[in-house]
């Protein structure tokens, strides 16, 4: 059963996650999305393929494995 609380719950995770490295080492973060910007169309796009495919896998494992 879809829950918008659950919805907001995991945005809040993420934009904690996401803020994590630009407060921690913010030049370290330049380095990185200098580094993303010298690859190709294609090798981003397998990239974020696999980070989809970890994320499913992963919220498949909490949902039915751990929780």
């Amino acid at each position: 059963m879809f829950s918008w609380s659950d919805l907001l719950a995991a945005l809040a995770l993420y934009l904690v996650l996401e803020g994590i490295m630009p407060f921690m080492s913010p030049a370290s973060l330049r380095r990185a999305l200098a580094s993303f910007a010298s690859l190709s169309d294609s090798q981003l796009r397998m990239l974020g393929l696999l980070s989809m495919l970890a994320g499913v896998f992963l919220l498949y494992l909490v949902r039915h494995h751990i929780g």
